[in-house]
């Protein structure tokens, strides 16, 4: 098995509250964070030092996404709605208010966008017509997390009831599967770049490996605390998660096994809950923001023996 050399290249400041939203651009050399502050702020890979502000909104930011077909950025602003920043022109072009809760989520597939909200309802908007298309309700619980496979057009998400449902996009958001097992509210989740495995993680701090029938294949204990959320590497191989325990972990996504931690004592890490990671696939560096009102940019590189 490969080893991991981690090295921290970076340690970005400006938010003045907690960073919950980290998003890629659409070129993926910029990405996104959200804060606390109501602040979003565009950053580059290429020279991460200086970010620009992008937006300041009045409530905190927990979810961004960008359209990449557009260029657009969707920002979630609690109790509200959401904004939509042409990111070529850097200004806003429309926004929508349908909610009086906290946006958790926010995933778009075509020329939907799909948000998820603080009392369990999935709310679908058309791109296009810039209208609120559909609400399902799915659970008196907060909808916390969303992933799409694009291939099978499934929607799954991530309820803090527990359970992780799985849609068919393209049957009117049917329900597919309801997943059971997870012992706490549900805040990472994501497919597999081959689609063929889901992965979840809980404030339970258990990973479970879903096959592409939706049966478990795999329950680990992978961390102290609540795991907030995972990110794989673009080929597949690797996956990182990030905890509520102040680490992020490298996994081998094939093999279900841990190869690297990475937190204060060993790596200079965030202090607090680390809440995003993402993995660049600009750059294959690993990004994580934290309640510690930082970004850190992270060098992870295979040695083989």
């Amino acid at each position: 098995m490969s080893k991991i050399q981690v090295n921290k290249l970076h340690t970005l400041t400006g938010h003045n509250d907690c960073i919950y939203a980290l998003t890629e651009g659409s070129d993926p050399r910029f990405f996104y964070t959200g804060a606390g502050d109501g602040m979003v702020v565009e950053w580059d890979l290429d020279n991460p030092k200086d970010g620009k502000l992008i937006a300041k909104l009045p409530h905190s930011v927990y979810a961004l996404e960008v359209d990449n077909e557009r260029n657009l950025l969707f920002i979630g602003h609690n109790f509200e709605g959401i904004h939509v920043i042409d990111l070529n022109e850097n200004k806003e072009i429309w926004s929508i208010n349908f909610t009086d809760q906290a946006i958790f989520d926010i995933k778009i597939f075509g020329n939907e966008v799909f948000v998820g909200t603080g009392d369990g309802v999935l709310v679908i908007i058309d791109i296009p017509s810039q209208s609120l298309k559909k609400r399902v309700k799915l659970s008196s619980k907060s909808i916390r997390v969303m992933t799409v496979s694009p291939s099978k057009k499934h929607l799954a998400l991530g309820l803090s009831d527990h359970t992780i449902k799985v849609l068919d996009i393209r049957e009117d958001f049917q329900p597919i599967a309801n997943l059971t097992g997870h012992e706490n509210s549900v805040f990472a989740l994501a497919y597999s770049p081959d689609e063929k495995t889901l992965i979840s993680g809980s404030r339970d701090a258990r990973l479970k490996f879903w096959n592409s029938d939706y049966q478990l294949e795999e329950s680990i204990a992978a961390h102290m605390y609540a795991i907030n959320y995972l990110s794989f590497k673009k080929d597949g191989k690797y996956l990182a998660t990030c905890s509520m325990d102040k680490s992020i972990k490298v996994w081998d996504a094939e093999e279900k096994k841990l190869l690297k931690v990475i937190d204060k004592a060993r790596n200079a890490g965030h202090g607090t809950s680390i809440n995003k990671v993402l993995w660049s696939t600009y750059s294959g560096q690993v990004i994580s923001v934290s309640d510690d009102r930082t970004i850190s940019i992270w060098q992870i590189e295979e040695i083989n023996p």
